[in-house]
């Protein structure tokens, strides 16, 4: 995928103001990938590279918490490399990858792979440690010694944390370091071999189904455990109402605790897998209107904080099965924006400063990563989005290795202009 990197021009822009939290029609100039001048500029004026963004608008860069790479292990569904690409596609110039690979990234060697295969991408991809060893939920991983080689937060998503012991010992470490345990929230006493949300839908389709409530559980223990021991929980892939009202009663206690939601999850109803499309079968599973009606409140009103898309890659041999044989997950990175601003922004749900928060400044404080700013001096990091554009989801035109979509085919709104990071510019090919 064509970079270009220079001087550059771009003009015609709504900028973003974190001061404010509101867009100003300004331009910028960027040298070696520095902001050297932020105002009104007239490009008939400049010698350099111009990009004309009349009518489009520049995020800080975006960033998904909830990426994985498949990478080291299963390099058939995605590699570093090729999910970066696709996150460059989608807008995203920073993803935090899951640690259930093949070793699991449970220690400083698997780290620093990870940081070697991106470093040179315009994507900055941040590992995120395992909590236990292999993820066996039996002892603690070093979480100290993949800090310190460079692991953002740490979880063992794919499960739940095993135990209330095990999570309060790694809150408690996480603590020190000042970073969040990311939860896959789910009570496998209620979840295991099953494979859509139990419901009236589940009923009628005689498919094994894991109720709200398995959720519901896990979320319950571990603010209380974030509560005792005053560690950072963030809860991944949020798809119950329930769920969300609890994390908003934690928050009016002063629990540290955050949040993200999927794309799918505030998009979708189980009623969709009456399609039998095993690009449905996802782990938490799609669920009723009402949660979805929860989801985007939760979003609406800061409860949660972060979109993320719980990329998950799959080789076609797993998605091509019976529906209760699918292995679980669909991939995100390229159509998150175009979901977001579809169902949410068009819809009136958030306002694109919300957006900006949703997907970039409160990500970002989750994990610790500096915003960039709109500033002369610093460096160039942002995303630019044009919510005007009108497009046709064309899975066989991704960048990503697989091509497990529900989205293919669907009309939406909003899509990734192009994205800057690392002293490089990507454009999207189709602008």
């Amino acid at each position: 995928m064509k970079t270009e990197s220079g001087l550059f021009l771009f003009y015609g822009g709504l900028v973003y103001n974190h001061k404010s939290r509101s867009f100003r029609d300004k331009d910028l100039v960027v040298d070696a990938g520095i902001i050297k001048e932020i105002g009104k500029i007239k490009p008939e004026s400049f010698r350099g590279k111009k990009v004309n963004l009349q009518g489009k608008h520049l995020f800080p860069g975006f960033v998904d918490l909830h990426v994985h790479l498949r990478e080291p292990g299963r390099e058939d569904k995605e590699t570093i490399e090729t999910g970066a690409n696709a996150a460059m596609a989608g807008g995203f110039t920073e993803i935090c990858c899951m640690p259930n690979t093949n070793p699991a990234i449970d220690h400083r060697g698997v780290v620093e792979f990870i940081n070697n295969q991106a470093k040179s991408h315009l994507v900055a991809v941040h590992p995120i440690g395992a909590v236990t060893k292999e993820r066996a939920g039996s002892e603690l991983a070093e979480m100290g010694d993949m800090m310190e080689a460079g692991a953002v937060a740490f979880s063992d998503d794919g499960a739940s944390v095993s135990t209330a012991e095990m999570m309060r010992f790694a809150l408690e470490y996480s603590k020190m370091f000042h970073v969040p345990i990311i939860d896959h929230c789910e009570d496998l006493s209620l979840a295991t071999d099953k494979k859509m949300n139990e419901g009236v839908v589940s009923t009628s389709l005689g498919i094994p189904a894991v109720p709200a409530v398995a959720e519901d559980l896990i979320v319950a223990r571990d603010l209380m455990m974030a509560e005792f021991t005053g560690g950072h929980v963030h809860i991944a892939h949020i798809s119950s109402g329930r769920a969300v009202e609890l994390v908003r009663q934690a928050k009016t206690k002063g629990i540290s605790v955050t949040a993200e939601a999927c794309p799918h999850h505030f998009t979708l109803t189980d009623d969709a897998v009456k399609s039998f499309d095993t690009n449905l079968r996802v782990n938490p599973p799609i669920r009723t209107a009402a949660d979805v009606a929860e989801i985007i409140a939760g979003l609406k009103d800061g409860t949660i904080d972060a979109i993320a898309t719980d990329h998950a890659p799959q080789a076609i041999e797993e998605k091509d099965v019976e529906f209760g044989l699918a292995a679980p997950g669909m991939v995100g990175l390229e159509t998150a924006v175009g979901l977001v601003t579809t169902f949410l922004i068009k819809k009136g749900y958030l306002t694109l400063p919300q957006m900006a928060a949703r997907m970039s400044v409160t990500p970002r404080k989750i994990v610790n990563l500096p915003l960039p700013l709109f500033k002369a001096g610093e460096k160039a990091n942002f995303t630019v989005i044009d919510t005007e554009t009108n497009w046709t989801v064309d899975k066989f035109k991704f960048k990503s290795k697989s091509r497990n979509t529900p989205f293919h085919g669907w009309q939406l709104a909003g899509k990734s202009f192009g994205v800057f990071n690392r002293g490089k510019w990507y454009r999207n090919e189709e602008n």
